[in-house]
């Protein structure tokens, strides 16, 4: 399993997008207001509007309700939305110097949506909201020099940037920090550390260290062996629709690790991991069906998609 964001841009493109519309919120006045369908972002009393109403505060200039807009265009929420508008409305509350707006912008550039790819444009604005100190910012900019996208390989910078988005809350830079640690790229090996950010990133709900957190209480690497607590931080990843963990849960459940086991309940994780487009448990799913009655295979697929269903709605938000 994957233990850092190597899918790059488009692995947190979400993510991106949620600690964008948060960092908005923070910086929230009386007038602004959160899109109804991306409501789920929007902090405690934040308040929410109808879309034409956040449609006329962003025709009107507010930076907030314009990067509102490009949120719910590039997840092609409505009919009415595309890539296109994404862009335009990102690019309008970028040049306000609106810093998630130009965070987003920069991932419309790097994946070329709406526009041709670009990294020269998406290293500006990213660097533009980094002087601003976001951390979203500094995480991607991480990701970058990670994978020599638009840079020159350099994995002591990656770990910079990381390491500022780490002290500055962010969970993914946190989440890759600690990988960096962990295989020793562009620092010195330290498993200590590597547990440190891992715990503090899952503490705040990330769902890849949660994951790999799990890996390690389940190998005993850099920490006693604890099956029962790798079960527990799985089964919460799995939750957050991390597909796999909802493989490493469906295997732990499979052989009765961490937890007491249960066939019908191992093939309906394997059957959400396989639903959300990951099919690494497909030879185990295959055994327990064979394993299964033809009324508990029902019932777990079943399940399986209700579950699929609820995280894809969530992941919309």
């Amino acid at each position: 399993m994957n233990r850092f964001y190597s899918g790059f841009w488009k692995a947190l493109l979400v993510a991106a997008f949620m600690a964008s519309t948060l960092a908005g919120v923070a910086a929230a006045q009386d007038d602004q207001c959160s899109l109804a369908v991306v409501s789920r972002l929007a902090a405690k009393g934040q308040k929410v509007c109808d879309g034409k109403l956040v449609k006329e505060l962003a025709e009107q200039g507010h930076a907030f309700e314009q990067n509102q807009l490009g949120i719910a265009s590039v997840l092609a929420i409505g009919p009415d939305y595309s890539d296109a508008e994404a862009l335009k409305w990102f690019t309008r509350a970028a040049e306000k110097g609106y810093a998630p707006a130009q965070v987003n912008l920069a991932v419309m550039y790097a994946n070329g949506w709406g526009t041709s790819p670009n990294y020269g444009a998406a290293l500006n604005w990213l660097h533009t909201a980094a002087a601003q100190r976001f951390a979203r910012a500094y995480t991607n900019l991480g990701i970058l020099y990670l994978n020599g996208k638009g840079v020159h390989q350099d994995y002591t910078e990656a770990v910079r940037w990381f390491q500022l988005g780490a002290d500055a809350g962010d969970s993914d830079a946190q989440t890759n920090l600690a990988y960096m640690y962990g295989n020793g790229l562009g620092c010195a090996k330290d498993l200590s550390a590597e547990l440190a950010w891992y715990r503090k990133a899952a503490a705040s709900g990330n769902p890849l260290a949660e994951h790999n957190l799990a890996d390690m209480y389940l190998r005993g690497d850099g920490v006693a062996q604890n099956p029962a607590e790798a079960f527990r931080l799985f089964q919460r990843a799995a939750d957050h629709g991390h597909t796999g963990a909802r493989i490493m849960l469906g295997s732990l459940y499979d052989e009765g690790i961490g937890t007491k086991r249960d066939l019908a309940t191992a093939y309906m994780w394997l059957s959400a991991a396989s639903l959300g487009g990951d099919q690494r448990g497909r030879e185990r799913l295959v055994a327990l069906e064979a394993r299964l009655n033809s009324a508990q295979v029902s019932e777990a697929r079943e399940r399986a998609q209700q579950l699929q269903f609820a995280s894809g709605r969530q992941l919309t938000a």
